[in-house]
Order: structure tokens, then C-alpha cells, then sequence
């Protein structure tokens, strides 16, 4: 190493099905929607991140836009790749170089990747120039991320509700011991409210419209302590044709996600029965760690501290927690080396 240190930057990355987020320097320099706008005539990128999202659902016939990552893995390899490429460019400090330097990357993935998948995030990687690529699984980083000690004998569990999937893992002396990896997360929780005023309301919404809604009002209980105030929710009206435009509560939204959450809530009691006993009770506790978007869901961490009767607890920012957690690995990859996957 030595004298070429200078030639290779370290970056941490998020690759997440809905944000992709970029660790340099200890600072997050890229959050951005993982999604790409592209010219159909020619295959060229328009726009990427925040732009390409601006355009969803309001594209004409010569431009589409795509989202390379599904259920937490690539599923467009052309165009992820050019999404990673654009991003580290777009990183303020690699901007001012005459070349691009070579990088060494962390890279997290979902726990329940299988090889082939891992072999496309990895030369996704390795073809914009990364000359060392780590992988890491995202329930790992995430409590990395929370400041959870994972090196110690004793049992944590994190349940990591991203886009595309929500893995559940309970982790001890820094491996993972038992996991479940579920493809059920926001994405599916904005499919169940577009679906949700379809078949109650006649209105048919955008995905866009759909995500706002889950934002602004979205409840995993029908009780809440400072409920959200009534949203008004533009569409088209499938009878007539015309736009319509109507007000719907946080409480017509938890019904609209019920069914989603009960399986999360199903997922997460799988994994605690196959915990082995000693593990168990560590868990009992120390609790279970919330982090991932999905986790602000508002009541969803006293919803599920009922079903488990065991204390719940939200990452400071859920939504950051696993690329902070990358970034840690990428500072110390002495330290953490038997919890990457090389």
C-alpha cells in the first residue's frame, strides 16, 4: 500500500431497493432514491436519485423510469450499475479528481441473498473500479449501526424493515444466529394503500401519491397517542374517469396495512422460537432494535412490543442506521473482518 494510498478512496454503500445512501470521509455524501429515468431510443441515463424519482409516474413513451433494485437485490444489472457509477461521481470530493480513483468498497446486502445475487452486487461493484469489495449483511451493519457491541457473548436482535425486505436476525459473537429474511417492507405497505383505494374508495393512485400517504399518515395501530390529521389524496376516479380528490385518516391506513404487519409481527415471533434458550434470554433483556424506514411506522414499536411483551427500541435515525454501520466497518476492516464476506 504505502505510496498508492493516495490512489484509492474508501466509500461505504447503502445499496438499498428504495434509497441509496454513500458513506466518504465519515459523512453520508449520497442519499438518493435508488431509481434511474432512461431514454428508451438509445439506453442513455437521463436523470438519477432525487430527479428520476421527480419523473415517476409522469413519463411519455421515449423515457421509463426504472428501479434497478427489487426485494433488496438487483434485478436490472445494466442499470444499477450505471446508478452506482453515477452516484460515486456525483461524490463532491472524487468530482475534483483528474481520474478516477481505484476504491475500496463496503458494500451491505439482505440476509437472505443467495450466491448468484451476491455475485451481481459484487461485480456491479468491481466494474466501477472497485478494487476491494467487502459485502456485509444489512441486520449486521444495522446494529453496528445502533452501537450495539456485537463482538460480546450475549444476544441482540434487530428486525431491519427497509424497501424491499425486512430482516430479522438475533446476533451474537459478531455472527448471526438465527435469521429470516422477509419480503415484506414499504414497498408492499405502499402497494397495500394503492390497492386500498382502489377496491374502498374507486381512486386510483400513483405509487408516489401511495408513499406520501405512508409517510405523512401511516399507522401500524388504530389507537395512537398524537394522531396525524386527515390527508386529502388526489387520483383519478375509476367510474367516471375524472380526477377526484378525497380525505382519508391514519386509521383507514392501519387497515390498509394490517395484513402486511401481521406477517412481519409472525416473522419476527418465527425467530424468536428457533433462538436457542441461553440467547433468549439475553434478548428478554436488552429488547429488540427497530431500525430501517419502515420502523416509523407510527405505534408499530408498541404493536409489536405487545405481541413479543418485550421492550422495543427505535434507532436515533432509522434510516441511516445501516450505512453508518457500513461506514464503521469500512473505518475499522481489521476489526470487523470476520463479519464481512469477502
Amino acid at each position: 500500500m504505502g505510496f498508492f494510498d493516495f490512489l484509492t478512496e474508501e466509500i461505504a454503500i447503502d445499496l438499498g431497493t428504495a434509497n441509496t445512501l454513500v458513506i466518504h470521509n465519515d459523512k453520508v455524501v449520497v442519499d438518493s432514491p435508488s431509481i434511474v429515468a432512461m431514454d428508451r431510443r438509445n439506453g442513455k441515463i437521463i436523470a438519477v436519485g432525487q430527479e428520476a424519482n421527480q419523473m415517476q409516474g409522469k413519463t411519455h413513451e421515449n423515457i421509463k423510469t426504472i428501479r434497478p433494485l427489487k426485494d433488496g437485490v438487483i434485478a436490472d444489472f445494466n442499470a444499477s450499475e450505471q446508478m452506482i457509477s453515477l452516484f460515486i461521481k456525483n461524490i463532491p470530493s472524487l468530482k475534483k479528481r483528474f481520474f478516477t480513483p481505484s476504491l475500496r468498497m463496503v458494500i451491505c446486502i439482505p440476509s437472505g441473498i443467495t450466491e448468484v445475487e451476491m455475485r451481481a452486487v459484487r461485480e456491479s461493484a468491481e466494474r466501477v473500479n472497485g478494487k476491494e469489495v467487502y459485502l456485509i449483511h444489512e441486520p449486521m451493519a444495522a446494529a453496528i449501526g445502533i452501537g450495539v457491541d456485537i463482538m460480546q457473548p450475549k444476544g441482540n436482535m434487530i428486525v431491519d424493515i427497509g424497501g424491499g425486505t425486512t430482516e430479522i436476525a438475533v446476533i451474537a459473537l459478531s455472527g448471526i444466529v438465527c435469521d429470516k429474511s422477509v419480503k415484506i417492507a414499504g414497498d408492499v405497505f405502499t402497494n397495500d394503500i394503492i390497492y386500498y383505494m382502489r377496491t374502498q374508495h374507486n381512486l386510483f393512485v400513483g405509487e408516489r401519491t401511495a408513499e406520501r400517504v405512508k409517510i405523512s399518515i401511516g399507522s401500524a395501530s388504530e389507537e395512537l397517542e398524537n394522531p396525524p390529521e386527515d390527508m386529502s389524496v388526489q387520483g383519478r376516479d375509476l367510474l367516471t374517469g375524472k380526477p377526484k380528490q378525497i380525505l382519508i385518516s391514519f386509521k383507514e391506513v392501519y387497515k390498509a396495512l394490517d395484513k402486511s404487519i401481521i406477517r412481519i409481527e409472525d416473522s419476527v415471533m418465527e425467530t424468536l422460537a428457533q433462538t436457542p434458550p441461553e440467547l433468549a434470554a439475553d434478548i428478554y433483556n436488552t429488547g429488540v432494535y427497530l431500525a430501517g424506514g419502515g420502523s416509523m411506522l407510527r405505534g408499530l414499536d408498541k404493536r409489536l412490543s405487545q405481541k413479543t411483551e418485550l421492550p422495543i427500541f427505535i434507532a436515533e435515525d432509522p434510516l441511516r442506521a445501516v450505512v453508518r454501520g457500513t461506514g464503521a466497518v469500512l473505518k475499522n476492516i481489521d476489526r470487523y473482518k470476520s463479519v464481512l464476506i469477502k
